[in-house]
């Protein structure tokens, strides 16, 4: 049973020349139909003569070059007006005339190069036909029918220039939605490297140092380096599913990095001698669409900037699940907090503020009254599907 719906990406499929020459084949049987002789272009007026051999090749000149008239619009445009001028001056005024506008349309819009030296040297060969039409016709057509032909073929190659300009326009204008998706693209990857690396690693940097003031405490020393490597086993974990995002072949539950791990998070972040409270209210939607990877992502970074900037300092992470948006709220008191200062690159917040804002929530970030640093989010909860 044939799928007629992919006739027309069949039909796409093929060389041009073979769409474009029914166009032609079109025209050539139309113009031999009797009822339709010497119903073409009339152009100064000479008396209709009945078709013989040489009409034959007028026509076929006109009308079969048309297969190649986006592939070679020179020549087909050539050919043809060898075609026309033939019909013209032997009086066939065949139906086939008609094609002398499509190539000339067809340079318009398809000629890369020298489009006007073109279409001054057709318009210079216009010049001689329309003198020897005007003297075999006897004056029949006057100076200014000849003009008005002449108008109407520019009008033709003019129409033909600004289909050309369209379609320039249209494909700067996918190939700039293309860069700017890629840039989008790179951008977001970049940010998910930087909240998977920065954490994890930061995390083992801190349990690192502190294992080397347990020498003298082997259980201890055990239990820290245990966290360093559970550690980097989740960064590894975190890694692949982020550069699955880079592979077309998985699928979208593959691409999608892990969420709803708060509470690893904290435990991990507890591990490396941060203090952390942890507070979560409500119960998470079965369908929260990005959110719930933007409310992990906040915590996440929050706990990373807590650890780098006020180790030890007592943290406190609060999640609050509603029917409409999640909230986040990461907290962490002392003076020594210096997450999001001058001294930082910044970028892990300006980050989290660009994700909230997608979203459509709010995001801010500051040093709270007392001392310490605080973050919060509300994150309109969408459904994925």
């Amino acid at each position: 049973m044939i799928d007629f719906r992919r006739v027309p990406d069949l039909w796409r499929r093929l060389d041009v020349t073979v769409r474009d020459l029914p166009l032609g084949l079109a025209f050539l049987a139309l113009s031999f139909v009797p009822s339709l002789e010497s119903h073409g272009t009339v152009l100064g007026y000479l008396p209709n003569r009945p078709y013989d051999a040489l009409a034959g090749v007028a026509i076929a000149l006109q009308c079969l070059p048309l297969a190649v008239r986006r592939r070679l619009p020179v020549l087909c445009l050539t050919l043809v007006s060898i075609g026309f001028a033939l019909d013209q001056l032997r009086g066939y005024h065949s139906l086939a005339g008609t094609a002398f506008a499509i190539g000339v349309l067809s340079v318009g819009a398809h000629l890369e190069w020298h489009r006007r030296a073109t279409a001054l040297l057709f318009s210079a060969a216009y010049v001689p036909l329309a003198v020897t039409l005007y003297i075999l016709g006897s004056g029949a057509e006057s100076v200014a029918g000849f003009v008005m032909f002449y108008v109407a073929v520019a009008f033709a190659w003019c129409i033909g220039a600004w289909l050309r300009s369209t379609r320039a326009m249209e494909a700067e204008r996918r190939r700039r939605v293309a860069e700017d998706t890629r840039t989008a693209e790179r951008t977001r990857i970049a940010r998910e490297l930087h909240d998977v690396v920065t954490h994890h690693v930061t995390a083992m940097v801190v349990q690192a140092e502190s294992a080397r003031y347990l020498t003298a405490a082997p259980d201890r020393l055990d239990q820290s380096l245990t966290s360093v490597t559970d550690t980097g086993r989740r960064a590894i974990t975190d890694l692949r599913h982020l550069l699955d995002l880079l592979n077309p072949d998985h699928g979208a539950e593959t691409r999608t990095p892990p969420v709803g791990r708060v509470l690893t998070l904290v435990e991990q972040t507890r591990l490396a001698g941060q203090p952390v409270e942890f507070t979560e209210e409500g119960t998470p939607a079965e369908s929260t669409g990005s959110a719930d990877l933007v409310a992990y992502r906040v915590v996440q970074e929050a706990l990373t900037n807590a650890l780098k900037y006020a180790h030890g300092s007592p943290t406190s992470v609060r999640v609050r699940h509603g029917v409409r948006e999640i909230t986040v709220e990461v907290g962490t008191e002392g003076s020594g907090s210096q997450a999001g200062s001058p001294g930082g690159s910044g970028r892990g917040l300006a980050g989290l503020r660009e994700r909230v804002d997608v979203l459509g929530g709010e995001f801010s970030a500051g040093r709270h009254t007392g001392g310490g640093f605080n973050v919060r989010a509300r994150i309109p909860a969408r459904s994925s599907s």
